[in-house]
């Protein structure tokens, strides 16, 4: 009984330290950011960002600076900076700031691709305005949809975002992920429960979407109008059309491009020939060239494969 006290302390203390040695490469990379929405320096909300560049720019939630006529932030040290909002992407719930510094320190960058779940991961920010909070937890699932509404109550879908058990509240949106070695790899987006808590994953695509926020401030996103996730497929489909998984449309928006072909329960496999099995998949293939051009999608639809068409929308 003592042998397994001892195995427990001992497995205790390790994940203590991996946990603290994250913390301690990452807090000084995270900031707390003042937004400014009215007249009043008060008027206004408060949430996370993170540092990615050594010149003063921040990756925070694109819902946290909407509509911002101002935004400050503060880090660890006691220092404060004015930010410039650059460019913000609704569909990823990405946005890109920039604070008045000389020299900031930026988190290393990994990649949310190469997570497992069940994979360790420490989400810092400031929730409740307590800044440099640090909680853990595990990679609870992968590829899911959050829905999101914008100002003007148009929804909207942020796919393929990491679920997690580290505990998150009001002020940790835009906050980091890191995983072990204290790499991002997931912006801090939503409490979706209790003990349930949503990031968009830092990966290809999203990189990509944060260097054209940086570069001319927004992205011009082809969008179909769906919520989806992977969906394997069934024996006899995967016999038939040699793949294993698709990607699921859990729920369409109603006015969307989608809504005249695709319905809920469709299994998208492939699009324009290149096959999807999630939805990452997916969202890399909606691109700026894609507007206005009809997409050939090839649908599991019950025990049928269909081919439906698609013209994507500019994502507005």
């Amino acid at each position: 009984m003592a042998e397994a006290s001892a195995i427990e302390r001992e497995a205790l203390d390790a994940y203590s330290s991996i946990v603290t040695s994250v913390a301690e490469r990452v807090l000084h990379s995270v900031a707390s950011v003042r937004v400014h929405r009215g007249g009043g320096m008060r008027d206004g909300g408060a949430g996370s960002a993170v540092v990615i560049t050594p010149d003063g720019y921040l990756v925070t939630s694109a819902h946290v600076v909407a509509t911002a006529r101002g935004a400050s932030a503060s880090f660890l040290d006691g220092n404060e900076y004015e930010l410039d909002i650059v460019g913000a992407d609704p569909l990823s719930d990405l946005a890109i700031i920039r604070a008045r510094a000389a020299t900031l320190q930026p988190i290393a960058v990994g990649d949310a691709d190469r997570l497992h779940v069940g994979q360790l991961v420490v989400a810092v920010g400031n929730p409740m305005g307590f800044s440099g909070s640090v909680t853990s937890g595990v990679v609870s699932g992968l590829g899911r949809s959050l829905a999101t509404a914008d100002g003007n109550g148009h929804r909207r879908f942020v796919e393929d975002v990491i679920q997690t058990d580290a505990a998150l509240n009001p002020g940790n949106s835009g906050g980091a992920l890191a995983d072990w070695q204290a790499r991002l790899v997931g912006v801090n987006t939503a409490v979706a429960g209790m003990g349930l808590g949503l990031a968009v994953p830092i990966n290809s695509t999203t990189q990509a979407i944060l260097s054209a926020l940086m570069r001319n401030g927004r992205v011009r996103r082809a969008y179909l109008g769906i919520a989806g996730g992977a969906r394997p497929l069934a024996p006899g489909v995967v016999k038939r059309i040699g793949r294993s998984a698709g990607v699921e449309v859990q729920e369409v928006v109603a006015g969307s491009p989608a809504a005249a072909s695709l319905r809920s329960g469709d299994i998208i496999v492939e699009v324009d020939g290149s096959p999807v099995s999630r939805a990452g998949d997916l969202q890399r293939l909606m691109v700026e060239g894609r507007i206005g051009s009809s997409l050939s999608l090839k649908v599991v639809r019950g025990d049928r494969l269909v081919t439906l068409e698609v013209i994507p929308a500019e994502l507005k």
